[in-house]
């Protein structure tokens, strides 16, 4: 929860992943460490760390843009 890391169904383990929350333009780096997310409309789930920086912690989820780099 502390950390920089996220879970996505696909991309493997170790991928480092820039998301930007589409609302405001801010960006963190996020480690894939996980599987999920497991609802239907959602395609990453932050750590709370990662979801803090964003300024998604109070609405729970937001808009993204989610970009590979390895």
């Amino acid at each position: 929860m502390k950390e920089f890391t996220a879970a996505h169904r696909s991309l493997p383990f170790g991928t480092i992943v820039r998301v930007t929350n589409l609302n405001n333009g801010k960006m963190v780096f996020v480690k894939i460490n996980d599987r999920g997310p497991f609802k239907k409309n959602r395609i990453i789930d932050l750590s709370k760390a990662a979801a803090k920086k964003l300024d998604l912690v109070d609405n729970g989820i937001g808009r993204v843009k989610i970009e590979a780099y390895n």
